[in-house]
């Protein structure tokens, strides 16, 4: 089997492409008048100032979304864990599989590198997103969001249905992602 390659340049988009997409999560203060500590005050002073241009949010190249799971073992050892609220690592599976492609044939991942929610999450993990109990609480939120719907089995055999489609898994995760505090 030939050894899939990826450019330093990819792997640092994607990275690139998370963190801007975690920036543009952050919380805001409700009010302007609104106090709070001095070094929030001064993180968002620096956050409001102008930005570079925005990132390429163009999908990753095929080699990209092929590369095996150690491979992905190998990019996590690399990276600091960053961990993220629930919300916004809901919002990162959207973007997963929306970047990835999404699968409900039973397995966590196809050749060709599309995900389950399941298989988003384990990528999540290997790129260091999110800290070791927020993959659980993001799956104690969808399946939250299912039992609300009546539906009585685990969001991974959801996602795998027969009649499952793409947009309705992203339509739950973002019900998801929208209910969580």
């Amino acid at each position: 089997m030939d050894t899939l390659t990826i450019s330093r340049r990819d792997a640092d988009q994607l990275v690139a492409d998370v963190e801007a997409y975690l920036a543009r999560q952050a919380p805001r203060t409700a009010h302007p008048l609104v106090t709070a500590p001095t070094d929030r005050l001064v993180a968002e002073a620096l956050a409001s100032l102008p930005a570079g241009p925005a990132p390429d949010l163009s999908a990753p190249s095929r080699a990209w979304r092929w590369l095996p799971e150690r491979a992905w073992r190998a990019v996590a050892r690399l990276r600091p864990r960053r961990d993220v609220t629930v919300q916004q690592y809901l919002g990162l599976l959207v973007m997963v599989l929306e970047r990835h492609g999404w699968t409900g044939a039973g397995a966590r991942r196809t050749v060709g590198g599309c995900r389950c929610i399941a298989g988003a999450q384990e990528l999540l993990a290997h790129l260091g997103y999110g800290a070791e109990g927020t993959a659980d609480a993001a799956g104690r939120a969808i399946q939250d969001v299912l039992h609300r719907r009546g539906e009585k089995q685990p969001y991974w055999e959801w996602n795998d249905a027969r009649d499952r489609r793409r947009a309705e898994v992203l339509a739950l995760l973002r019900e998801a992602a929208a209910t969580v505090a």
